[in-house]
C-alpha cells in the first residue's frame, strides 16, 4: 500500500526547501489546506464502488443520493455534487459534521463491510457544502410565486427549520417562534462548537431570513403568546419544540448544589462561544475549570459534556454508565474521541446517592448485566457490597430528555399525546388530533437524531402543502 503524503504546515519554510516546493512558500495555510482537503475528498470519493445496492443510501434516513454526489466529487464537479446533496437534505453541512455516520451510511458502506475501510462519506459531504458556501453557490430561496397562506412553526430546531425551508420554497409565508434568543435549537445551544461550529448554523438562519422567513425569538408559547393566538394567526401550525425536560436522578443528596442538567451546562458553554456574558460560568456554577467532573449517562449528550469539561480545564473527567461499552447508546467514535482526550469511563457503574452540599462525591454502585429483556438487551443488576465513592465537585446529569406536557404548558384542549408524553401524530405526514396542526421531530419521536428531525420536517412540509391546497380548493367551491 502506498504511503500517504504528510504536510507539515508549521515548519513549511524549513521542511520544503526544494525548487519544486518553492511555490508553496507563497501560499498561506488556508490555500495549502484547501488543496489538501480537495485531494483527500476526491481520493475518498473515488473509492466508492458504485455498487448495485447502495446500502449507504438505504441506511440514511433522508435516503441521500450518496453514490452520485461522490461520483461528482471524484470528477471535480463539486457544484453538481452540492446540488445533488442539497436536493434531499436541507442542511448537508450540518449532517456531515454531526451525523453518527458509523451507525448509518459509513457503517453500511460495502467497502467497509468487505474489510477495506469505509469511504469517509461525512467528511466529503462537509467538504462539498463548505466549498459551496465559499464559492457563493448557496443562494437565498427563490420563490416562483408568493401565496397568501401562512404557516406558524413553533420551534427553531432542525425539524422546524427544515419544514420552514420547504414551506418557504413553496411560496408560503412562514413565521418561526422559539423560546431562545437565537434560532437553531440544540444545533445552537446543545451541541458543542468543536463538533458543530456556530457560524455554520447561523449562516443557514441568515439564509432563511434573507428568503423571507420571519423569526420571533424569546417567545415562550403559553406565556408570551398563546397557542390559540398562533393558531388563529396562521392557516396551519407545525409543532417542532423538541424535548427539553431532563430525566432526573434519584437517591439521597440528588438535589445538592453542584449537580446540574446537561442542557444547562452545554447552553452556557455555547453562549460563551457567541461572546455572551454568562453569570453562571463566571461564578463557577456551570464551569468545569479545576474541578473533578462526573458525567452520568451514556448517550451523545454525555459525550458532549465530558469533552466540553476537558476543554474547560477540568482537573479530571469521569463518565459513569450503568451498562458496558458494547451497550452504550452513544456513538463509539465519540467515546473513542473522549478517551483520547483524557476522559475516564467507569462502565457498569450507576449513582446510588450523593455526598455533601455542595456535592463532593458520588456514591457509586457497581453493576453487572443480567438476562436479556424482551428486546434482547441485557438489563443491569446491582452487585451487592461493591459500592464506592467517586470524588466530584461538579456532577452533570446526561440521562436523556423527555417531552414537556405541552397541552398543560400551552393550555390547549384536544392535542392528544402518547403515554410517553410525545405528541400523537400521523406517521409520515405529522398530522395531529387538531385540524391544521402538525408535529415533527423529537416531540413526536422522543429524543432522536438531527437527521431524523430534518426528514420529519421535510415530509411534514409536503403534508402541510397538501392540506392548504385542499383547504383552498374547498373554499373555492
Amino acid at each position: 500500500m502506498a504511503k500517504q503524503p504528510m504536510l507539515k504546515f508549521v515548519n513549511i519554510e524549513r521542511d520544503m526547501p526544494s525548487k519544486r516546493d518553492a511555490n508553496l512558500r507563497n501560499k498561506d495555510f488556508n490555500e495549502i489546506y484547501a488543496e489538501y482537503a480537495d485531494a483527500k475528498a476526491k481520493e475518498q470519493a473515488s473509492r466508492c464502488s458504485q455498487c448495485g445496492v447502495p446500502y449507504c443510501q438505504a441506511h440514511c434516513p433522508l435516503h441521500n443520493n450518496i453514490p452520485d454526489w461522490l461520483r461528482m466529487t471524484a470528477m471535480g464537479r463539486l457544484e453538481e455534487a452540492y446540488a445533488i446533496s442539497q436536493a434531499t437534505n436541507t442542511f448537508p453541512e450540518i449532517c456531515g459534521r454531526i451525523c453518527p455516520q458509523d451507525r448509518l451510511c459509513e457503517g453500511n458502506c460495502v467497502i467497509e463491510q468487505s474489510g477495506h475501510g469505509t469511504v469517509t462519506i461525512g467528511s466529503v459531504e462537509k467538504y462539498i457544502t463548505d466549498t459551496a458556501w465559499e464559492n457563493g453557490w448557496v443562494k437565498p430561496i427563490s420563490v416562483m410565486a408568493e401565496r397568501d397562506q401562512s404557516v406558524g412553526v413553533i420551534g427553531a430546531g432542525p425539524g422546524g427549520l427544515a419544514a420552514a425551508d420547504m414551506l418557504r420554497r413553496a411560496g408560503l409565508q412562514v413565521t418561526v417562534y422559539d423560546r431562545y434568543d437565537r434560532a437553531g435549537g440544540l444545533l445552537t445551544y446543545g451541541i458543542p462548537g468543536f463538533k458543530l461550529e456556530k457560524d455554520v448554523v447561523m449562516r443557514r438562519i441568515d439564509q432563511l431570513e434573507q428568503s423571507g422567513v420571519e423569526f420571533v425569538m424569546n417567545c415562550n408559547v403559553g406565556e408570551d403568546l398563546s397557542f390559540d393566538a398562533i393558531r388563529g394567526k396562521h392557516d396551519a401550525v407545525v409543532i417542532a419544540t423538541g424535548v427539553y425536560k431532563t430525566r432526573d436522578l434519584e437517591g439521597p443528596g440528588a438535589d445538592a448544589d453542584g449537580i446540574v442538567r446537561a442542557i444547562d451546562y452545554l447552553t452556557v458553554s455555547n453562549k460563551l462561544s457567541f461572546g455572551d456574558e454568562v453569570p453562571e460560568y463566571e461564578d463557577g456554577s456551570l464551569n468545569a475549570k479545576g474541578k473533578k467532573v462526573v458525567v452520568i449517562g451514556g448517550g451523545d449528550t454525555a459525550m458532549d459534556c465530558v469533552r466540553t469539561a476537558i476543554r474547560q480545564g477540568a482537573e479530571s473527567v469521569k463518565c459513569l454508565y450503568r451498562r458496558d461499552r458494547a451497550n452504550m447508546p452513544g456513538s463509539q467514535r465519540e467515546v473513542q474521541n473522549a478517551e483520547e482526550e483524557g476522559v475516564i469511563f467507569e462502565w457498569l457503574a450507576a449513582p446510588k446517592g450523593f455526598a455533601g452540599d455542595p456535592v463532593n462525591a458520588v456514591q457509586v454502585q457497581k453493576m453487572r448485566l443480567g438476562a436479556p429483556d424482551a428486546s434482547g438487551r441485557q438489563s443491569p443488576e446491582v452487585i451487592e457490597g461493591a459500592d464506592y465513592n467517586e470524588a466530584a465537585d461538579l456532577v452533570i446529569k446526561a440521562l436523556g430528555f423527555e417531552p414537556e406536557d405541552l397541552p398543560k404548558l400551552w393550555g390547549v384542549d384536544g392535542l392528544e399525546v402518547t403515554r410517553w408524553g410525545t405528541v400523537k401524530a400521523e406517521f409520515k405526514t405529522g398530522k395531529t388530533s387538531l385540524d391544521g396542526v402538525f408535529a415533527v421531530g423529537d416531540i413526536v419521536r422522543g429524543a432522536s437524531l438531527v437527521v431524523w428531525a430534518i426528514k420529519d420536517g421535510r415530509d411534514c412540509a409536503d403534508a402541510v402543502l397538501t392540506y392548504l391546497n385542499e383547504a383552498r380548493a374547498v373554499a373555492a367551491e
